[in-house]
């Protein structure tokens, strides 16, 4: 499968999440909030021990740079030119203005999970499988968190399921102009670190550290786990 077959296929898990909070689909929220947790530990695994190494080894000065650029343009994104953001669903009522800026702001973020999956494929495909798998398990509840925004601010189920699309046609965007924009091609694995670190531990980890139990670090740990897992089952077995 190409990279930007990926891309539409991580691009359309969003409106899974938009369907969840569309029909009130208590189970299926219920789910993706197990999600959340899985996906952040499988996410911070990634970039911490595959995507910033090899773009160390790839380039070793300018890579650190470009990682702390990509962190930073996300909270810029999300979290100060947005004045109302968080990952999960939104029951209180939000201004037209917060929805439509809380979109755009997430269309940064989106574009990058694209760059994010081409950049793993110009370095190896089990990279840029493993950047789908992370980006398709976060979509569900970035579908729930858009959705519910466009729902809270006076909008309608098919103008919720439009945003979810329009955002999951961003994420292909990223993939296609990933191999086309040079800047992108040469340090678009550095700046997709950067990214996933952000919405991994500052995004997903902040919406479950909060709670009690076992549940919650159980999932945040497998997910982890089921990083390293997969990318050894990749290596040997991948071809």
């Amino acid at each position: 499968m190409t990279a930007p077959l990926l891309g539409l296929a991580a691009g359309l898990t969003m409106l899974a999440g938009a369907y969840a909070v569309a029909r009130s689909a208590r189970r299926g929220l219920a789910v993706i909030d197990d999600l959340v947790c899985f996906s952040a530990g499988f996410m911070l695994a990634l970039a911490l021990a595959a995507a910033i190494p090899e773009a160390l080894e790839r380039q070793p000065r300018s890579a650190p740079l470009f990682v702390l650029a990509g962190y930073l343009l996300v909270h810029l994104s999300q979290h100060t030119l947005v004045p109302h953001f968080h990952f999960g669903e939104e029951t209180h009522r939000v201004s037209e203005f917060t929805s439509k800026a809380a979109v755009a702001g997430l269309g940064i973020h989106a574009f990058f999970d694209g760059v994010a999956i081409a950049s793993g494929f110009l370095v190896d495909p089990a990279l840029g499988l493993l950047f789908f798998l992370a980006i398709a398990l976060h979509k569900l509840p970035e579908g729930v968190a858009v959705a519910s925004l466009v729902i809270a601010a006076g909008g309608s189920v098919r103008a919720s399921y439009l945003a979810a699309g329009l955002l999951g046609l961003v994420t292909v965007a990223g993939v296609v102009l990933t191999e086309r924009v040079a800047v992108l091609t040469e340090y678009g694995l550095a700046l997709a670190a950067g990214v996933t670190i952000y919405v991994a531990a500052s995004n997903l980890v902040p919406e479950f550290q909060h709670k009690r139990g076992l549940r919650t670090p159980l999932f945040f740990f497998t997910g982890a786990a089921a990083f390293l897992l997969t990318e050894a089952l990749l290596a040997r077995f991948g071809g």
